[in-house]
């Protein structure tokens, strides 16, 4: 049987880590490695599912406990060894660097002594090619299909379909295997990378897992209270205006933001604003002079 290192797949050098540290780990290499950013590239269903793996093994402690007795005996000790190993090393070239400094270089020494022929041509892997999208909130949330089109190193224009994941976060990239620059000596080429910009809507804003919102009332609503109901990707929401509410107070309306990492949503806080009339009739103005000689309220001094 094969002894998986479950801290190395999270990208862990170590068993000495935090269980926060863990989590972080997990969720880069998830994201790293998740089959919706790296397009085409069938290695990443295999990597997701050592990552799930590992992650569900170390972050239950009973397990964990049990795998690292395990991983102390067979990785542990190995890497302990590797490390001593290594300082020796070290000290081996350090002392070879003072023979240099001191009587000159092994070739000085025996300048007969015939150099060895240079390696073959390395293959080398093609550099990656980055480019970025905007898109709407919209798009962003439900997942969509988008067109970029690039200059190759011919001058010709190539376009790619880039498939946008349901829920990607603003400025995560989009990766499509080998479509970035040729490789040389039978390298493999690079990759495109395409960084996704969420537009900064006027109507919403996204901070974090939560979209921030206005909604405007008229003076009567925000005094007697109302329902009012709202579009918002794609469902209609109703809104409740509780009685005396003011200007900038705000509503929460839980799991009706954005995605979150755990595949629940963020808020949806609404701004209240109240708005007057620029085109005021008569009979509007008469019942403003009449609720003004009833009314005591004095914002100035309720609210200083």
């Amino acid at each position: 049987m094969i002894f998986k290192d479950y801290y190395k797949m999270l990208g862990l050098d170590t068993n000495k880590v935090e269980m926060d540290e863990i989590k972080t780990a997990y969720r880069e290499q998830a994201k790293k490695y998740h089959p919706d950013v790296n397009v085409g590239d069938a290695r990443a269903e295999d990597r997701i599912k050592d990552i799930n793996e590992a992650y569900n093994i170390l972050s239950n402690p009973v397990t964990r406990k049990k795998y690292d007795r395990m991983w102390n005996s067979r990785i542990g000790k190995r890497k302990a060894k590797a490390m001593k190993e290594q300082s020796k090393k070290e000290e081996t070239s350090a002392k070879g660097e003072i023979f240099k400094i001191l009587f000159g270089s092994q070739e000085e020494v025996h300048p007969s002594k015939p150099r060895k022929k240079e390696n073959a041509k390395i293959p080398k892997q093609g550099e990656n090619v980055e480019t970025e999208i905007p898109i709407s909130l919209q798009d962003a949330f439900f997942g969509s299909k988008k067109d970029v089109s690039l200059r190759t190193v011919n001058g010709k224009m190539k376009t790619f379909e880039i498939a946008i994941p349901a829920g990607i976060r603003d400025g995560e990239k989009v990766r499509l295997i080998g479509q970035g620059l040729p490789g040389e000596n039978g390298g493999k080429n690079g990759d495109l990378l395409i960084r996704v910009n969420i537009n900064k809507e006027d109507k919403y804003k996204l901070i974090g897992d939560d979209v921030y919102t206005e909604i405007s009332v008229t003076p009567w609503e925000a005094v007697l209270g109302t329902k009012i109901n709202i579009d918002f990707l794609g469902e209609t929401i109703g809104v409740y205006i509780p009685q005396g509410t003011t200007t900038g107070e705000e509503i929460k309306i839980p799991d009706k933001g954005y995605k979150n990492a755990k595949g629940g949503r963020g808020n949806l806080i609404i701004s209240v604003k109240i708005m007057i009339s620029k085109k005021v009739s008569n009979q509007e103005i008469d019942l403003y002079k009449k609720l003004s000689k009833i009314s005591k309220f004095n914002p100035r001094k309720e609210y200083r």
